[in-house]
């Protein structure tokens, strides 16, 4: 008798969707069956695209968890939303708890996506083999499989150690089987490396067919090094102030003892990474210009936004652009091809770690920053000299591609004859007279990965210049007088159009001890991958949330017009609690299953 097509339910709630989504669920169950699904290369298809269907598309955080979207931008000391009903808010006010949607959310979709992974592994070999043939199914047996560590990954990256549940339950399954503990993040972490390694064998190097954001050996390879290094940071490496996470049984899920080995683990992946694919498959993206500024300004801008450059390595194809509206500014009186909310905004904190064009940071007194005042001023974007805060001139080219700032040339000019300056001011076309709700909360509005329009477009979420941070990061923590960590921080530095540190003429002097080059090495990443969702996780993984993403946030002055507005002001004060560093496993899932224990503080 023929087995129709469910989804089996874990009664614990670990498995929480009633059947599978998408085009499963689009076809009656006393129709479709299992054999029919696997009899047909459509079917087979369609069920592995459902499952790459739920990576989370990040350019859709206004409404977090559309898309599982996350919160990661405005929960973090870059930006802020200006509306309240984004989730970023109760984070920031650390007034979030455990029954919230969106706080299950992400659990329930990632589960739902790995008990489909599972399920697809299991069943890929007796797919019909004169529609699949034995290399096909070994290949997309490797694609779930990556995709399944993948989801474990971003589970435990929010909610630390995670039960790990890798068969499909019978409905009838006794209740020892369902009844499932959190595993260690040790065990977790090992899980999804060695599920990766073996994925890594039967997967191409290059998209076939140039299908591209299908799973590859690089992908592989890269998700296996932000694995350990999530795994050798001081969050889930020897961190005492998570002792008392343990089972009901007494099995602490975090390892109290301190392993610098596990850096070693975590810089010989990314090495091995760089050794087989760079500069053969991936390369630093660089558009040439003649201009050294423009050079890099045009890099740096267009790594984001040209589709699966040399430089990208993970991302979400054809994703839909709600970011757009976010970031391009109202521009009222303007067409409406130019107009946006611009409710998006960037924190005073982020516009200041930007270095100088020199290369050194706004602090040091040889740096050439000027705090107040207006010179006439060329931006890499603008058409001509225009009058600009002296805080905003001789910056580093990826100031120029990160913030939008008051009588900025907009990137767009559409169809209007006039030009399109974005004003913030309170009287300005994108200022507090015009709009409540559309308008910057901070006087600065994100500009990175802004595009010439709004289309569905892949979204990058890994690309070459984190792993080289990622491996100058955890060499520093493990062999702190290894060349390699200058040679890679350079190449950053060298790209993004500013002096590398050394001791040439016009370099940088090179910071001079291993705690000096980790927060080099730190705002280099804060820089770099701005507004990319690696700042969020990074404090959190470096147990510096607190300090860094708590108490006062700053801005313009969005109440006044003239010089007035450029006046640093005071936005909202900011709560980060020791509990927010692990997010709270869903309020239902504790009430289902008596061994699943609580993350502390919730």
């Amino acid at each position: 008798m023929k087995t129709k097509l469910l989804s089996i339910i874990a009664a614990t709630g670990v498995f929480l969707s009633t059947s599978c989504v998408g085009f499963l669920d689009q076809i009656p169950d006393d129709v479709l069956t299992v054999e029919d699904i696997f009899k047909s290369r459509n079917y087979v298809d369609n069920y592995l695209a459902q499952i790459y269907a739920n990576i989370p598309n990040e350019m859709a955080q206004r409404f977090v968890g559309t898309q599982y979207s996350g919160a990661w931008t405005a929960a973090s000391d870059e930006g802020k939303y200006n509306w309240d009903f984004n989730y970023a808010n109760n984070l920031n006010k650390s007034t979030w708890s455990t029954t919230d949607g969106t706080v299950s959310s992400y659990w329930d979709n990632f589960y739902k996506s790995i008990r489909n992974s599972t399920d697809f592994i299991d069943k890929i070999d007796g797919a019909n083999p004169e529609e699949v043939n034995d290399a096909l199914k070994s290949r997309y047996k490797a694609e779930a499989r990556a995709l399944r560590a993948m989801y474990y990954f971003w589970l435990v990256r929010i909610y630390g150690p995670v039960p790990l549940v890798n068969t499909v339950l019978p409905v009838d399954a006794p209740l020892e089987e369902v009844l499932l503990p959190r595993n260690t993040f040790d065990e977790c972490i090992n899980f999804i490396t060695s599920e990766l390694d073996i994925a890594y064998v039967d997967l191409p190097t290059i998209p076939v067919s140039s299908e591209y954001g299908r799973i590859t050996k690089g992908m592989v390879k890269a998700f296996k090094q932000q694995a350990l290094l999530l795994s050798a940071s001081p969050l889930f490496n020897g961190n005492t102030d998570l002792s008392s996470l343990v089972n009901t049984d007494g099995t602490p899920l975090i390892n109290q003892t301190y392993d610098q080995n596990k850096w070693k683990l975590a810089a010989d992946a990314a090495k091995e990474f760089l050794t087989e694919f760079v500069p053969t498959n991936y390369k630093l993206f660089v558009v040439t210009n003649t201009d050294p500024f423009l050079q890099a300004y045009n890099s740096t801008k267009e790594v984001m936004t040209t589709e699966w450059n040399t430089e990208w390595i993970f991302a979400r194809p054809n994703s839909a652009n709600y970011s757009q509206y976010d970031k391009t500014p109202k521009h009222v009186g303007f067409t409406t091809d130019v107009q946006g909310a611009g409710a998006l905004g960037a924190t005073q904190k982020m516009v200041d770690a930007y270095y100088m064009n020199n290369g050194l940071p706004i602090t040091n007194s040889t740096s050439g920053y000027q705090n107040s005042g207006f010179s006439q001023f060329r931006a890499p974007f603008d058409t001509k000299l225009r009058s600009t805060f002296n805080q905003w001139i001789n910056r580093e080219p990826r100031f120029y591609v990160g913030i939008t700032y008051n009588n900025s040339f907009w990137l767009n000019q559409g169809s209007n004859s006039n030009e399109v300056i974005t004003n913030m001011e309170l009287s300005g076309n994108s200022g507090r007279k015009q709009s409540t709700s559309d308008v910057s909360p901070t006087g600065y509005i994100v500009r990175k990965n802004v595009f010439n329009n709004g289309n569905n477009r892949g979204s990058v979420q890994l690309r070459l210049a984190q792993v080289y941070l990622d491996y100058a990061e955890a060499l520093n923590e493990y062999d702190p007088n290894n060349a390699d960590i200058l040679i890679y921080v350079n190449l950053i530095r060298s790209r993004a159009g500013i002096p590398i540190y050394g001791t040439g003429v016009g370099e940088v002097a090179i910071p001079a001890t291993q705690a000096a080059m980790r927060t080099a090495i730190r705002r280099e990443r804060q820089i770099e991958l701005a507004f990319e969702n690696a700042r969020y996780f990074d404090a959190r993984r470096w147990k510096t949330a607190a300090a860094e993403f708590g108490g006062e946030v700053y801005g313009m002055n969005m109440f006044a017009d003239g010089n007035a507005f450029y006046e640093r002001t005071l936005i909202e004060t900011r709560t980060f609690r020791q509990r927010d560093y692990l997010w709270p496993i869903p309020n239902n899932e504790i009430l289902k299953n008596v061994l699943m224990v609580q993350n502390p503080g919730w």
